[in-house]
Formats: structure tokens, C-alpha cells, sequence
């Protein structure tokens, strides 16, 4: 796999430890009963970092961009779930989880604008 190593590429690290970090959260909510916003939050929350790894094998610059693109729709959407868990009553704190978040949209966000940057 071209650059699907954890280790040496900083965005599938962080995406990869943030996949955990959602995992661990989830069962907390299914211990919780909250079953409708983990499931939610589990496939979004993971799917972050698999996109990310799907666009180290990307056929050109402009897969590997709309790859990027998938995985800022996905952060988007994780972070609504982790809002709604975050303002509703009963549910555990998910400050850090949207604080790595955060940072990880400022890194795809960073690697899809100057991927449009080289193109040009």
C-alpha cells in the first residue's frame, strides 16, 4: 500500500487514533443505551480515517482530492453527532474528541487546498 503506513503519514495517524477514540466513546454510549447517535457516530467517526487511507491508492490527483473531499464530509457529520452529544442531556463528555476533531479537519482541509494548489 503506497503511504499507508500509519507511523510515517500524520494524517492516517491521526485518523486512526481518532477511530479508537470514537470506538471507546460508542460503547460507552451502548453501555448508556443510546444506541441511535453510536451507530451513527461509529460508521462517521471511522470513516474519516478509511477515507483518508483509500486516497493514498488514488488513481490521479484529482481522485485522491475527491477522496479528501469524502473524508471533510465525514468529519462534517461527525461533528454533528458529537454536537448533539455534546448539548443533550445524559450523555458522556466528548470535549476531546471534538477538539482532535477539529484539528483533523484543519489537516484535510490543508491537504485537499494545496492538492488544488499543485494542479495548477
Amino acid at each position: 500500500m503506497k503511504n499507508g503506513n500509519v507511523e510515517n503519514n500524520p494524517i492516517l495517524k491521526l485518523t486512526f487514533e481518532f477511530a479508537l477514540a470514537v470506538i471507546k466513546y460508542c460503547e460507552v454510549l451502548e453501555d448508556k443505551k443510546k444506541y441511535v447517535l453510536s451507530r451513527q457516530l461509529l460508521k462517521s467517526g471511522t470513516s474519516i480515517g478509511a477515507n483518508s487511507r483509500e486516497a493514498q491508492n488514488a488513481e490521479s490527483k484529482p481522485d485522491f482530492i475527491h477522496k479528501f473531499k469524502i473524508a471533510a464530509k465525514e468529519v462534517d457529520e461527525t461533528q454533528y453527532w458529537l454536537s448533539l452529544c455534546k448539548y443533550s442531556t445524559g450523555y458522556p463528555n466528548c470535549d476531546e474528541l471534538l477538539k482532535n476533531l477539529d484539528e483533523i479537519d484543519k489537516v484535510i482541509t490543508k491537504i485537499i487546498s494545496s492538492s488544488k494548489t499543485s494542479m495548477r
